[in-house]
């Protein structure tokens, strides 16, 4: 079961500075969110809750080990989710299980 992803512009924005920085990161990002896609919970991308000074309590999944993709599920649409921002893992989030 496929989720329809949905992008905000904070994540358009960031994501084109990340790229123009280290075009590397293109493929990993890419391939995160194809997972994110399929399953959320996949493994890899190490899914959890974090609070951010910018959204609040959202999910963080890793990209690589730095980088993170912020999302959250849209509670108006069934299978829908929202891709928030992306960016380097900030170590004064909080970590929710």
């Amino acid at each position: 079961m496929a989720y329809k992803l949905a992008f905000q512009p904070s994540f358009q924005k960031t994501y084109i500075k990340l790229i123009k920085k280290n075009p590397a990161l293109d493929d990993r990002i890419r391939k995160s969110l194809l997972l994110l896609q399929e399953d959320p919970r996949y493994p890899s991308l190490k899914s959890h809750k974090v609070e951010t000074r910018r959204y609040g309590v959202r999910w963080s999944s890793s990209v690589t080990g730095d980088i993170r993709i912020i999302w959250d599920f849209d509670e108006h649409q069934n299978l829908s989710i929202l891709i928030l921002d992306v960016g380097g893992h900030a170590g004064k989030r909080k970590v929710y299980k």
